[in-house]
């Protein structure tokens, strides 16, 4: 059986790393799904979300990654999956995935959610607070890979650069 791991991924956590890894353990094949969604305002684009994903899940066999800007089920039928896996690490990040899970239910129902409490040792990890570390210049080795930790510090870097470089208005 298939099974997506949708995010945004901006950036991907150790914690995203734990639920892909064990989603991998119960699943022929995973399908990492890197949401494009200007909205959120990424640090990095689509294309760099998902070539990190690739290098990050190198290692996992039955790991793919694919990026979508639609109905996550209607990326499941493309893929003939039947699960989406979440992490939890909270209860509120249940209430938020409850209704997301019984919205694609309503839009597929032979599309099943599973959920995967998160590794406690990760539960206070966030893209959004890596960001905040990344910017500040904090250390991220608690919450991401080496490597993405340097992709994140090389941002950060540009983003400065462009924020405090631009002329005032």
């Amino acid at each position: 059986m298939t099974a997506l791991v949708p995010g945004t991924f901006d950036p991907l956590t150790l914690g995203h790393l734990d639920i892909i890894t064990r989603a991998a353990a119960l699943y022929a094949e995973v399908v990492v799904a890197v949401l494009d969604n200007p909205a959120k305002a990424p640090w990095f684009d689509g294309a760099e979300r998902a070539a990190i994903a690739v290098r990050e899940t190198a290692h996992l066999a039955n790991v793919r990654v694919d990026r979508f800007a639609g109905l996550l089920v209607q990326l499941a039928d493309t893929h003939g999956a039947r699960a989406v896996v979440k992490g939890l690490r909270s209860g509120a990040d249940f209430e938020y995935e409850r209704a997301m899970a019984l919205m694609n239910r309503e839009l597929s129902p032979q599309v099943e959610t599973v959920f995967l409490v998160g590794d406690a040792r990760l539960v206070h990890v966030s893209s959004s607070l890596v960001r905040e570390i990344a910017w500040l210049g904090g250390d991220l080795t608690s919450a991401v890979s080496p490597a993405v930790a340097q992709d994140m510090r090389q941002r950060a870097e540009q983003r400065k650069a462009v924020t405090y470089d631009s002329p005032s208005q």
